[in-house]
């Protein structure tokens, strides 16, 4: 099962970034998983948090431009090859990644959590799922 992830359209001038975490954290909302891509203008905060539908409406009334997207979370074991043994089922399932980040921690520090967004996220989820790949659910994410 796919997870929600918000995208959040950033200046890019110093505070900006702070800016959006305060708003976070004054509002209770704990960040799951962050990645930031950036150009000469503006970013882009790529984010997981534990109540997706209250940061949006936070989010908007702060006049922040966010969006949501679904994607596929994977937990991978933090050793030489887990990652590579993923891409290769993903590879098998002729499953286009569009972009990807990660982030370890949780209660088992020997664990990585894979974060993709991929050109057909339903078609994915069947595949790596008939291959034996768990997809974390949102309530899952939550746990960890």
């Amino acid at each position: 099962m796919s997870t929600k992830q918000i995208s959040v359209f950033l200046e890019n001038r110093p505070g900006k970034l702070s800016e959006l975490t305060s708003l976070l954290a004054a509002n209770d909302i704990d960040l799951r998983a962050l990645s930031l891509a950036e150009t000469n203008d503006f970013g882009i905060a790529r984010m997981i948090v534990d109540d997706a539908e209250k940061a949006a409406d936070i989010l908007a009334r702060a006049n922040f431009m966010a969006s949501f997207s679904d994607v596929l979370v994977f937990e991978v074991p933090d050793e030489p090859g887990g990652l590579n043994r993923l891409l290769t089922e993903f590879n098998r399932a002729d499953v286009n990644i569009i972009y990807m980040y990660s982030f370890i921690g949780g209660r088992d520090k020997r664990r990585a959590y894979m974060i993709f967004r991929v050109s057909d996220t339903s078609g994915a989820e069947r595949a790596l799922s008939l291959a034996g790949l768990h997809t974390l659910t949102q309530k899952e994410m939550d746990a960890i």
